[in-house]
């Protein structure tokens, strides 16, 4: 890995994939959704495609992904066409016609092991390495998903991190910022600092569930009401959490691609694990994975409180007041 530099080739990524195969090849990745939303007017992004012809009935993180890729001279992309937006084949169709080389890339609904073992294989000759220069890449970044696990630990159990400093370093785990090492160096210093904060005790705590919110403000809004998020459901899910030897059983136990099932498994032990007040969970505007609501409100063993949002931005007046008025009854049940 150490081969990569300022130099070295971005490809870009619709969604969280097998980011070993990418580093072993001597590319950086570039999750192009972070690159999206990071963005210093991320609404730009989306008008710049509705201009192009999106329509505005297609979800915001689709076309933000669209301008990113060709705003930054992206020339490959690896399109995640199952297990993520099913709107993702027809953005690839797009993007191949802009000039930009497609490589796609499926998880399989069943979680097929053999299935998923031949995607990855897949990648991997598209992109034109070997297993084992993947394992070397996967051992060292398995170093540095470890400090990551320091750092959600320290969120809800040393009580020493925001909710948006988890969030930004687990959504960060994607690609990790197209440079681990760098990425690495800002995690050990931020833990070295974090451990030297005092603790807080008296919020009332939190679990963030769904997509990244495309809400510019939301954690601090939280806070500044006496909550704090403790545990980013899908965030979390891509550091890799799980610490497995084998490649192909860490993806299979990647919750987001699969059904809801794991990822009501994996919120339940969050609840009792994190001691968790409520839930709040994210729906994007468009998107068919609002559905799943339905569910997670049914087995939720804790209060949910759902919110929908559309367009990059500041929270809203009746969003705010929603969070507020849940924060407080949430109080009232303490």
């Amino acid at each position: 890995m150490s081969g990569q530099n300022n130099t070295t080739p971005f490809i870009g990524l619709t969604s969280t994939i097998p980011v070993e195969i990418i580093y072993a090849a001597g590319l950086r990745p570039v999750d192009l959704n972070n690159l999206f939303i990071s963005s210093e007017k991320p609404e730009l992004l989306v008008k710049q495609a509705e201009s192009a012809g999106f329509s505005h009935n297609i979800c915001a993180w689709i076309k933000g992904i669209y301008s990113s890729a060709l705003n930054n001279n992206i020339k490959q992309v690896v399109a995640v066409t199952g297990g993520d937006c099913s709107n993702t084949i027809a953005l690839a169709e797009i993007l191949s016609r802009k000039g930009v080389e497609i490589v796609s890339f499926e998880y399989p609904l069943n979680k097929d092991r053999g299935f998923l073992a031949s995607q990855m294989d897949r990648l991997r000759l598209a992109l034109s390495t070997t297993w084992d220069k993947i394992e070397k890449t996967k051992t060292h970044l398995d170093g540095i998903r470890s400090k990551l696990r320091d750092i959600d630990r320290l969120t809800f159990e040393g009580n020493v991190v925001t909710g948006i400093e988890n969030h930004l370093f687990l959504v960060g785990s994607s690609d990790f910022n197209s440079d681990p090492e760098k990425f690495e160096k800002g995690l050990d210093i931020f833990i070295e600092e974090a451990g030297k904060r005092t603790p807080r005790n008296d919020e009332i705590r939190l679990g963030y569930l769904g997509v990244p919110p495309v809400f510019g403000d939301f954690y601090e809004f939280i806070e500044s009401l006496g909550g704090r998020v403790v545990f980013n459901e899908v965030q979390r899910q891509f550091s890799m959490p799980y610490a497995c030897g084998d490649i192909v059983d860490q993806y299979l136990k990647y919750t987001y691609p699969y059904d809801i099932g794991g990822r009501i498994e994996d919120i339940r032990e969050a609840v009792r694990e994190r001691r968790l007040d409520g839930l709040i969970h994210y729906t994007q505007t468009f998107c068919f994975r609002q559905l799943y609501d339905m569910i997670i409100r049914k087995e939720s063993p804790v209060p949910v409180l759902t919110l929908e949002g559309d367009r990059p931005g500041s929270i809203d007046s009746r969003i705010a007041l929603r969070i507020e008025t849940f924060i407080e009854m949430l109080k009232d049940r303490r």
